[in-house]
């Protein structure tokens, strides 16, 4: 019984290391902070939204969709003349409403003679990502129940109306204003648009990245087991060209690994879209060939400076199971902007968090693509020139530490200078 209980307090004692627990940790931590966010989430969909309206109308059943908005929504601006409608998106503008909604002139006489009354909705949209969504969908919530109420009107003081006009009432016409371009759509239906820049593309590059890496690192603690990286280093051979080797061939498998990995998410992606989906050439909302160049620096940028960080990272490993612990790292490296990117959109994070995305390197080719649909050039290329220097220190870094005596003894000091010491002594 002694016997099994040393063994199982041996293997305890290698097993719960520091390096095992704080992964487990900082997911836990992560996961936490993503079911915070949640529930900031839900909280804003029991907020009133914040919008400004114009009833041209005046009239009978446009006075019951103003008292609706009045009753149900922060209202920051309303008139009754459509002549104040620019300085009506101003104001909901400077005081971040959502939307300016205006209730067309003879609403009430449309709808009273079977057919839809017209609702224009001009939505100031401001974020991309999923949290930015809520005051839209809000909004959204809002104008369906106003549909309800003047439907109850409609059923209780005529009975001869059409069906389909007394169930849905209203037309409604949608244009968005985001990052300085006009679109003939909701916020809802953009954000629906770039899912897949949103989801599709972070997910690709934090598993391009945690593949490549771990391969890396698993290469260099192998070679230290089995003895075959101090044969490599006595060769005559520059230790910029074995450096500059080994992260070539990791970014080669790495890609295509990604290009596999896309193919197969695509059409994971492709079996959940039960209706016709939007297409974004239809709205200006494309990329054009120099865009897609773009992307694929950004892309390969990243990469390069992940194996070099990976490949500094695996001078530390001792053996192939210590090398497990050292992908951790960069694995939070690149969770971190693929959860923030998922959720949230550049421009309208806070200013801490927008330098803490743009300091971490693999966030750059998960915000290109969005970016780049909205000419947002200044980002990517300075997000590529940023990331240039960081693999360029990095690889530097590591040529330095190849040429140490590291790798062989774990020491820092250049082998001819420790050799001269032994020698005088």
């Amino acid at each position: 019984m002694s016997a099994l209980s040393n063994i199982i307090i041996k293997e305890l004692r290698e097993l719960l290391t520091p390096a095992s627990i704080l992964p487990i940790i900082i997911i836990a931590l992560i996961f936490g902070s993503i079911g915070s966010s949640m529930e900031g989430i839900r909280e804003g969909f029991d907020e009133q939204p914040v919008l400004g309206y114009i009833d041209e109308d005046n009239n009978y059943l446009s006075t019951i969709v103003t008292t609706y908005l009045n009753n149900n929504s922060k209202v920051i601006f309303n008139s009754t003349d459509i002549a104040d409608k620019s300085y009506g998106l101003d104001q909901v503008k400077q005081k971040q409403g959502v939307a300016l909604i205006i209730i067309k002139q003879n609403f009430s006489r449309d709808i009273l003679n079977d057919n839809r009354g017209e609702i224009d909705v001009y939505w100031i949209m401001r974020g991309a990502g999923l949290f930015d969504a809520v005051s839209s969908e809000v909004v959204e919530g809002t104008i369906s129940s106003l549909n309800k109420e003047i439907s109850k009107i409609l059923i209780q003081n005529n009975t001869t109306i059409n069906a389909s006009i007394a169930l849905w009432p209203t037309s409604r016409i949608d244009t968005t204003y985001f990052k300085d371009r006009e679109i003939g759509l909701s916020p809802g239906a953009i954000t629906s648009m770039l899912a897949s820049q949103s989801t599709f593309m972070p997910i690709v590059i934090m598993m391009l990245i945690i593949f490549a890496g771990q391969m890396i690192i698993s290469s260099m603690a192998l070679e230290k087991e089995n003895k075959t990286l101090e044969t490599l280093l006595t060769l005559p051979v520059k230790r910029t060209s074995i450096v500059t080797g080994k992260i070539a061939a990791s970014a080669f498998i790495g890609l295509l690994f990604a290009v596999i990995y896309m193919f197969g998410m695509r059409n994971y992606f492709q079996g959940f879209q039960m209706s016709e989906a939007l297409n974004l050439a239809d709205y200006g909302l494309i990329l054009t060939s120099q865009d897609f160049v773009l992307v694929g620096i950004s892309l390969f940028i990243a990469l390069i400076s992940a194996l070099a960080l990976c490949m500094f990272l695996g001078t530390f490993a001792k053996n192939y199971k210590s090398a497990q612990t050292l992908v951790f790292p960069v694995t939070m490296l690149a969770m971190i902007p693929m959860f923030i990117t998922m959720f949230a959109d550049f421009d309208t994070l806070p200013l801490a968090l927008k330098g803490l995305l743009f300091a971490i390197p693999f966030s750059h080719p998960m915000m290109a693509t969005r970016a780049l649909i909205f000419n947002d050039y200044l980002l990517v290329i300075s997000g590529i020139i940023y990331v240039s220097i960081f693999a360029i220190v990095t690889i530097s870094i590591v040529v330095w530490v190849f040429k140490t005596d590291r790798l062989l003894t774990g020491s820092t000091r250049r082998k001819k200078i420790w050799m001269f010491k032994k020698k005088r002594i």
